[in-house]
């Protein structure tokens, strides 16, 4: 049996600041990589805190942002062939550009063998980031070697 249903979640950390309040600019880039008019609705959870849900006719996509932690946790889900949930992810990842990306993909609904439906999670970090976390661990080399 095909399955179709496909289910992404994402932490993106580390986001450009001036892209996490604007709500609006959010939605815009979620109908645009849904390809379809999602229905979506969004909150003012806390000051600093935002969620977006958005329902469509084979899916949803939630998103919770956090702009004091610079962090937004993305839930996409899909049951149709026709929207690729990679898709939102390169559009939420082009739009809110952070440092680290976490991302989790498992296969929905599949009645097939167990070892089949195992998440494939993968880690990303930007460029800049490596360098900076790169040059931290040479200085801390650096400043113990020249105590012995």
């Amino acid at each position: 049996m095909k399955i179709f249903a496909r289910q992404l979640t994402l932490d993106l950390y580390n986001c450009s600041q001036k892209k996490l309040a604007d709500v609006e600019e959010i939605k815009k880039i979620l109908q645009n990589a849904v390809g379809e008019e999602p229905k979506l609705s969004s909150e003012k959870l806390s000051e600093h805190h935002c969620s977006i849900i958005g329902a469509f006719e084979e899916g949803h996509i939630a998103l919770h942002v956090y702009a004091d932690l610079r962090y937004v946790a993305a839930d996409i889900f899909t049951c149709t062939a026709n929207i690729e949930p990679e898709k939102i992810e390169g559009a939420l990842k082009k739009f809110f550009q952070p440092d680290k990306i976490k991302s989790t993909f498992l296969k929905r609904g599949d009645f097939g063998k167990s070892e089949d439906i195992k998440p494939k999670i993968k880690t990303h970090f930007a460029p800049l980031r490596k360098v900076r976390n790169a040059g931290e661990k040479v200085v801390k080399k650096l400043v113990r070697g020249g105590d012995h």
